[in-house]
């Protein structure tokens, strides 16, 4: 539940599924990798968004309960390493609220502009028993420092404006402007003559930097399922959304 469209050669990808706030499905994250490297080599740059009035609520819990999530994290993982391996810009243009994975994922993008004032990050998973993923050990602390980890640990929830004060965001615009800008952004970053691949190469986290991240966070996904956390959070956050 995708939806794909090129304009002015830039890639838009919006997260079609607003009535379930663009949770993303594993057959989502899936067509996302694939749509990301396919995009990436054809392209002049590529913009994520999403349909409605969130960005994506993250991973659909209903879909996950139950599953191992060693391989839900990992369709996280993917996701991520597909951005990182293209050559060209990749935006996050943040219409509404990006939670968890979706959050996460926007980490490792080259920019990420918010719609003011609904853009809004939330890190859920650890009052939920869950462990973060898409490299957001290593991306997130890159972003925003020593902040990081109490944005972990409080399960924090910023505002648009929070979320460019702490480094998640690189800037804001009215939501009419959000995807445009974010196009415009690209174009102007790949003007005949830049050097942008080069840049991205250099100026982009180190692949084998993330890969490690993915690794050790594979590991936790695994200690908190095994310890039970997983499933109970999960368990509690459904239970709390039945009418």
């Amino acid at each position: 539940m995708i939806d794909v469209t090129v304009r002015d050669e830039v890639a838009v990808i919006t997260l079609a599924r607003p009535e379930k706030l663009n949770a993303l499905t594993a057959g989502m994250r899936r067509d996302l990798a694939a749509a990301v490297r396919a995009h990436g080599r054809t392209a002049r740059g590529i913009v994520v968004t999403g349909a409605g009035r969130a960005f994506s609520a993250g991973e659909d819990i209903a879909e996950a309960a139950g599953k191992p999530l060693e391989a839900e994290v990992e369709s996280f993982h993917d996701m991520t390493r597909a951005v990182l391996e293209t050559r060209v810009p990749v935006v996050a243009a943040v219409n509404g609220l990006a939670v968890g994975g979706a959050a996460e994922w926007t980490l490792c993008f080259d920019t990420r502009i918010g719609a003011a004032p609904a853009a809004e990050y939330f890190f859920p998973e650890n009052h939920l028993g869950l462990s973060i993923s898409n490299a957001a050990s290593h991306l997130l602390l890159r972003l925003a420092g020593g902040r990081a980890l109490r944005l972990v640990l409080d399960s924090a929830r910023l505002s648009a404006a929070d979320a460019l004060t702490a480094g998640l965001l690189d800037e804001l615009v009215p939501a009419e402007e959000l995807v445009e800008t974010a196009i415009a952004r690209v174009r102007h970053w790949t003007r005949p003559g830049t050097a942008t691949a080069v840049h991205l190469e250099l100026l982009r986290p180190p692949l084998a930097e993330v890969e490690r991240a993915f690794g050790a966070e594979t590991v936790a996904a695994r200690q908190v399922e095994q310890a039970g956390l997983a499933q109970a959070g999960m368990t509690r956050f459904l239970t709390r959304r039945t009418p």
